[in-house]
C-alpha cells in the first residue's frame, strides 16, 4: 500500500487475505515513467524476457525495494489481466521520508528494481454493485476495481475529488466511463459535498452495494459517518491512533522467538520490532506505523495487543497475527512464529 506513508494503501482497514508466506523477491526493469498529473508519475515494470509476472487482484500492492534500504508500498493500478507488466503510481511527498522523492528524482527507465509481492490488503469483495470514493492519489487502488466492475457488467459509480483537475491522475483512463464517474475540484468551484452526493449515488445502485473509499482522513471520516456498519471498505493514507485496551499491560512483557526459542524482554518504552531487530531476528519491516503490513508475524501463543490499522475485527479476535512495529501483548509472554 500511493498508500500509507507515501503509498496508497495506507492505514489499511479493509478485509484482508493475509498470508504468513513471505512473498519472493522479483527483479524487474523500469519500462516506462509517465507523468499522470501534477506531482504524480506512473512506473511501469516488466521482466527482460517479457515472461509472465505473478497475477494480482484489485486492491493489491507491491513493496518496492529502493536505494539505501528503503522499502515502500504502492498500489497496483494497471490492468490485472496484463501479466507482462505491473504499474504503480507515486505522488511526490515533499515532507515525506524520501521514498517518493527517490522515485521521482532518482528512478530511471532501464533501471532494475527488486519487488516483493503482490500483497493483498484491500480486497474487492463480491457484491451486486459498488460505489467508489477516491481522494487524489487514492484513486490508485480503486482504478483496477473500476475496471473489474465494468468488465463484469456490474453497476458502479465513482466520486473522485481533489483540489484541481490537474492534480488528479488517470482522468484520461476514466473518461471512457462517461457519467459513471463524477469529478470534483475544490479550487475550481466544484467541491465534493459528500452529505448530498454520496446518498444520491448509492440510491442509484442495488441494495447491498458496498462503498470503497481511499483518500485523506477528512474524506474517510466523512464517509464513515454516512455509511452504515459493514458497508464501508476503506484505506487511509496515514495511521489512526489506536488506544490501548482496558486490559493492556501496564509494564513490559516477554516475546519468545518461536516455541522454545530465544526469550526477549520488551520494556514499556520499547517497540517490539526494535527488540527483535536488536537481537538479530530477521524480520521484514517498512512503515513502522502499523499501516503497510510488511512486518506481519504469526502468533503461536499469547494474546496480542493490536495497535495496527491493518487487521479486521475478526482477525484481531482470532489473535493469530500481529504487527510488531506498533502492537504489544496482553499476556506476560507472546510467542511469535519466527
Amino acid at each position: 500500500m500511493t498508500a500509507v506513508t507515501g503509498t496508497v494503501g495506507t492505514a489499511r482497514t479493509a478485509p484482508t487475505t493475509s498470508s504468513l508466506t513471505t512473498s519472493p523477491v522479483t527483479t524487474v526493469r523500469v519500462r516506462q515513467i509517465r507523468w499522470e498529473a501534477e506531482g504524480v508519475v506512473s512506473i511501469t515494470l516488466g521482466r527482460d524476457d517479457a515472461s509472465p509476472l505473478p497475477g494480482w487482484e484489485p486492491g493489491e500492492h507491491l513493496d518496492l525495494h529502493l536505494r539505501e534500504g528503503r522499502i515502500r508500498q504502492y498500489s497496483l493500478c494497471g490492468d490485472p489481466q496484463d501479466r507482462t507488466t505491473w504499474t504503480v503510481a507515486v505522488r511526490l511527498e515533499p515532507e515525506g521520508n524520501g521514498g517518493s522523492r527517490h522515485v521521482h528524482d532518482g528512478l530511471r527507465v532501464g533501471e532494475l528494481v527488486e519487488i516483493t509481492g503482490p500483497r493483498q490488503r484491500f480486497a474487492l469483495r463480491d457484491a451486486p454493485g459498488y460505489l467508489f470514493v477516491a481522494g487524489g492519489i487514492g484513486i490508485t487502488p480503486l482504478l483496477p476495481m473500476v475496471v473489474r466492475a465494468a468488465r463484469l457488467g456490474l453497476p458502479w459509480r465513482l466520486l473522485y475529488a481533489g483540489t484541481r483537475r490537474s492534480t488528479l491522475p488517470f482522468l484520461d483512463v476514466l473518461a471512457r466511463y462517461g457519467d459513471q464517474v463524477q469529478v470534483f475540484a475544490t479550487r475550481e468551484g466544484a467541491p465534493l459535498d459528500l452529505a448530498t452526493t454520496l446518498p444520491t449515488a448509492l440510491a442509484d445502485l442495488p441494495a447491498g452495494s458496498p462503498v470503497y473509499c481511499c483518500g485523506p482522513d477528512r474524506m474517510l471520516d466523512a464517509v464513515t459517518g454516512l455509511v452504515g456498519p459493514g458497508s464501508l471498505v476503506s484505506e487511509r493514507f496515514r495511521p489512526t491512533l489506536i488506544a490501548p485496551p482496558p486490559d493492556a499491560l501496564a509494564g513490559g512483557f516477554e516475546v519468545e522467538v518461536g516455541a522454545g526459542g530465544q526469550v526477549l524482554v520488551v520494556s514499556p518504552d520499547d517497540a517490539m520490532i526494535d527488540v527483535l531487530l536488536d537481537a538479530g531476528v530477521d524480520i521484514e519491516y517498512s512503515c513502522r506505523e502499523g499501516i503497510c503490513g510488511t512486518c506481519e508475524t504469526g502468533v503461536l501463543a499469547g494474546v496480542p495487543d493490536h495497535r495496527d490499522n491493518v487487521l479486521t475485527e475478526a482477525e484481531r479476535a482470532a489473535g493469530t497475527l500481529v504487527f510488531p512495529c506498533v502492537s504489544r501483548s496482553l499476556t506476560a509472554r507472546l510467542t511469535l512464529d519466527l
